[in-house]
């Protein structure tokens, strides 16, 4: 049986490998470039369209859990960042367009899958569909989903960060250092400001022009994505304990710590391309080459990409979703990525890869039965589909999963992977 999947992004790319993997085959529609969104810039299938860091790689941190046992799932998504990793201290950061053409050719090359370039406007009213149609859904398939929820979709806003030139920054203004001197070299470029000048740029920020948002003026910012500006908005130390934090890292040229840093990673391999890091915004173009040039280091900076503001729509799993990952009102259709409301890029691929191996059973007659909330997919799923009348995106994190302790983590990790190994072999 051929299951449908909705969107080429992480989470589609990965539920219709796990389905091609398990021996069942996929059309996997993806709109672009035929349609566009107001973040993409390419027809490539799974672009990162914010940040090209996966975050931590420490298998004592809930996200470098997580992406262990996605490798150990057999992840294509883990693969390919694998593959296209840079330098990035503690972090798995990839090279954006090295990672996106990999997958689009995984995917043009795998026998078990068709790709379709075509928007989906409505559900498909036969066979068994995963809808990964992402953030950036559109209106009209928002509009499809709204009806077959039940419940309006729920929407808030992420921003994303600038990125410029490295050949633009006055290197002898910053430095190289990873905080606590991790990782080799230093992978990360330190602008460091005094006192006055942060004050100043604090300033600025504060009083930026914004991007009109008119009808979207009662927009609720997820947490772990807040734009610079938002943030300084709640006080004049805000960023210095932020993104603009010194701690763990001396200025070599007077041996002292900075009042404040902005730090930029890489985000290509050549490491032309640098992101300020932490610095989503909403802040009008012109306003964003004022207020980011007041950085010393950042006086002559060349703007490759502006930060923007883009919509991010998810449904209120909780009411919708069962622990399959199927919508209640009509099983044939399952949720994966981060419209199921899940955050950020490793969790929308663990969604991706439980619903396609939940639409394969299905498929073939088989009952589904998610992986224990000991494991980071168990307990994302947990939270999706546990009532919860504040529901809320969420990434990963140790507070989730079952029976977690601070006094002894290793214990926590060590129950994840063997759980997860006898999830994936539950399937055999």
């Amino acid at each position: 049986m051929d299951i449908t999947v909705i969107g080429g992004g992480l989470a589609g790319v990965e539920a219709a490998h796990q389905i091609t993997r398990m021996g069942g085959q996929a059309t996997l529609l993806e709109m672009r470039p035929g349609a566009g969104t107001p973040a993409h810039r390419t027809s490539h299938l799974a672009e990162l369209v914010c940040s090209n860091s996966l975050k931590s790689l420490d298998l004592h941190n809930a996200h470098g859990l997580l992406k262990e046992e996605l490798r150990r799932m057999g992840s294509v998504i883990m693969d390919a960042a694998d593959g296209t990793a840079i330098p990035g201290g503690k972090a798995l950061v990839v090279d954006r367009d090295r990672f996106a053409a990999r997958l689009t050719q995984t995917v043009e090359n795998d026998p078990g899958i068709r790709l379709v370039r075509e928007e989906a406007l409505r559900i498909p009213e036969e066979g068994i569909v995963v809808v990964a149609s992402g953030p950036l859904t559109s209106e009209a398939l928002a509009e499809e989903l709204r009806a077959l929820t039940g419940a309006d979709n729920l929407a808030f806003f992420d921003a994303i960060s600038p990125i410029v030139d490295a050949a633009s920054i006055d290197h002898g203004k910053a430095f190289y250092a990873s905080r606590y001197m991790k990782g080799e070299a230093g992978d990360y470029l330190n602008c460091p400001l005094t006192r006055e000048e942060y004050d100043l740029f604090h300033e600025a920020l504060v009083s930026a022009e914004r991007v009109d948002l008119r009808e979207f003026e009662k927009t609720s910012y997820f947490e772990g994505c807040l734009p610079v500006e938002v943030l300084a908005e709640r006080g004049r130390k805000t960023l210095a304990f932020g993104p603009m934090k010194p701690v763990g890292l001396t200025d070599p040229r007077d041996g002292k710590r900075p009042y404040a840093v902005v730090q930029l990673r890489k985000e290509n391999a050549s490491g032309t391309m640098l992101n300020l890091v932490g610095f989503q915004t909403k802040m009008k173009y012109a306003e964003q080459e004022r207020v980011f040039r007041m950085i010393p280091a950042l006086k002559n900076a060349v703007f490759l990409r502006y930060g923007s503001i883009h919509r991010n729509t998810y449904i209120n799993a909780p009411l919708c979703l069962n622990d399959r990952l199927e919508l209640k009102a009509d099983r044939r259709v399952l949720f994966a990525g981060q419209i199921t409301g899940v955050e950020g890029y490793m969790e929308s691929t663990a969604m991706g890869l439980a619903a396609g191996i939940s639409a394969f059973m299905s498929a073939t007659g088989r009952e589904f039965c998610p992986p224990p909330p000991v494991t980071c997919i168990g307990a994302l799923i947990r939270y999706l589909t546990t009532e919860n009348r504040n529901f809320q995106p969420m990434n990963i994190n140790f507070g989730l999963i079952e029976g977690y302790s601070k006094k002894n983590k290793e214990a926590t990790v060590d129950r994840a992977l063997q759980e997860i190994e006898k999830w994936k072999n539950s399937f055999k």
